[in-house]
């Protein structure tokens, strides 16, 4: 060892073995460690080692002496605990439980506590060199734990974090650190997640949610599948860009006024002139009516007509290809929503597949389109949203957009009972109210007052806006809206 200025050494006329470093996974495979930093550091040696002859143990109130103790402790393949400034007997403990027959002291808070327990100690010196008749016992290492992944937030407190990332170095496991409590939103996290042979992970501090919550959002982050854009939360993160209809029809929308070669170039156009505008990646995306308003009763007798999905899959399986994300859209006439939704099972457990709820559309036995507005209760939304949500959980897919198109306060019943709260599911507000600036703005605002905890979409007519809101005046919508449709 070098970098700790501490030695080890063997008695000539002994012939038993050293003593042991002994490492094993922990008892569950996703933990949360919450509370100070001594009692992080603590957690993870407890969770990681079994026995540890030497231990290396820095002051919880000296943070210049942390990065040399974390050192020495990887080259000694010894946890590193922190010892605090006042008596704290759970060290003491610890310390038995491993065994641990000296200590490398880093600092006067550390060789203190050290006195104090009577503690056999050696000090990490300040120049690098071992002190004269200050040798280590001689140690076997530990197995390696390559099994074991360290997360930790950017955010703890850098003791906890020093003191945590040295123990998991020492035993072989590996470190990850994140600026983002949810490790589906980082892609450096998804990488190494997804990467690596890690089947347990300990997590630092109580940022990153319940252990339940926790080991379904690993789940995910381990496949290593990502939304287009980067990252496995929709929001925030991108801006979705969408031409709307439906193919090959030419009154429905822009989407199906060209063949989809042409319709996957024109969406990218369309995008790409949000690219300068914004910070973070601007994604092409296709939102297609996949269940369309009907004047008759149809085949199915609700007034509204499917699209097979084997139709749709070409245009699916593309706009993956092209990096694109896609929106099914649901007219669903005297159907309930849920209904129409478990129909396009199939295409909703492709990652890059989201869903949009029309409740114009929906309409009661008594009711026509065109004749009256539909309307649906928030029931029936939190329906769709449990569905969804347990899908996508199910497969282990990256988060879910839900739509939901709105222009009158009356096409949602029970708003504000509107569910927001699945970890698999962000919800979305779009706003379709078409005209003069003012009176879109008009719609906009209406539409937010008492509004649920969502995202918001923002929709451009081509020629029933008057006139068109450019890729400027859209982006200066206030909040920004994170949806853009065009139509």
């Amino acid at each position: 060892m070098t970098s700790s200025g501490c030695n080890t050494t063997t008695a000539e006329d002994d012939s038993s073995p050293p003593p042991a470093h002994q490492t094993s996974l922990p008892g569950e495979p996703v933990q949360v460690l919450d509370g100070e930093p001594t009692e992080l550091a603590l957690g993870v040696v407890g969770a990681l080692y079994d026995q540890a002859p030497i231990v290396v143990l820095a002051g919880a109130d000296q943070p210049d002496r942390h990065a040399d103790a974390a050192a020495a402790a990887v080259d000694l393949g010894a946890p590193l605990l922190l010892a605090p400034p006042e008596p704290d007997p759970s060290l003491r403990e610890e310390l038995d439980r491993l065994q641990t027959s000296r200590v490398v002291v880093a600092d006067s808070t550390a060789r203190s506590w050290a006195e104090r327990s009577e503690q056999p100690a050696t000090p990490l010196s300040a120049d690098a060199t071992a002190p004269p008749g200050e040798e280590l016992p001689a140690t076997t290492a530990a197995e390696p734990l390559p099994e074991v992944t360290l997360l930790l937030h950017a955010e703890t407190e850098s003791a906890a974090n020093d003191a945590a990332a040295a123990t998991a170095e020492a035993a072989g496991a590996q470190v990850v650190t994140t600026d983002s409590a949810d490790p589906r939103g980082d892609p450096a996290v998804i990488a190494a997640l997804s990467e690596s042979s890690a089947s347990h992970v300990i997590a630092l501090g109580a940022s990153f949610g319940p252990v339940e919550q926790l080991a379904q959002r690993l789940a995910v982050a381990a496949t290593g599948v990502e939304l287009p854009g980067g990252g496995q939360l929709v929001f925030p993160g991108r801006l979705l860009i969408a031409l709307y209809g439906h193919p090959g029809d030419t009154a429905l929308g822009a989407l199906g006024e060209q063949p989809m070669t042409e319709a996957l170039a024109r969406t990218a156009e369309v995008a790409a002139e949000y690219e300068s505008l914004v910070d973070e990646p601007v994604v092409p995306t296709l939102e297609i009516i996949t269940t369309i308003a009907s004047a008759s009763p149809g085949p199915e007798g609700d007034y509204s007509l499917r699209t097979p999905p084997e139709q749709l899959r070409p245009w699916i399986d593309a706009a993956a290809a092209e990096g694109m994300y896609v929106v099914l859209d649901l007219q669903p006439g005297h159907t309930d929503f849920l209904t129409q939704a478990q129909e396009y099972e199939e295409l909703l457990t492709e990652p890059h597949v989201g869903l949009a709820l029309d409740p114009e559309w929906r309409l009661a036995p008594d009711q026509r389109h065109m004749v009256e507005i539909g309307s649906v209760d928030a029931e029936e939304v939190n329906q769709v949203t449990e569905w969804l949500a347990e899908l996508t959980a199910e497969h282990h897919l990256p988060q879910k957009l839900l739509i939901l198109h709105q222009f009158t306060l009356g096409m949602i019943t029970n708003r504000d009972a509107v569910a927001t709260d699945y970890d698999e599911v962000a919800v979305l507000i779009h706003a379709d109210g078409f005209g003069t600036p003012s009176e879109k703005f008009d719609t906009w605002n209406a539409l937010q007052n008492d509004a649920p905890e969502v995202w918001w979409g923002w929709k451009n007519f081509y020629d029933e806006d008057q006139p068109t809101f450019t890729p400027a005046e859209t982006v200066d919508v206030e909040p920004l809206p994170r949806f853009v449709s065009y139509q």
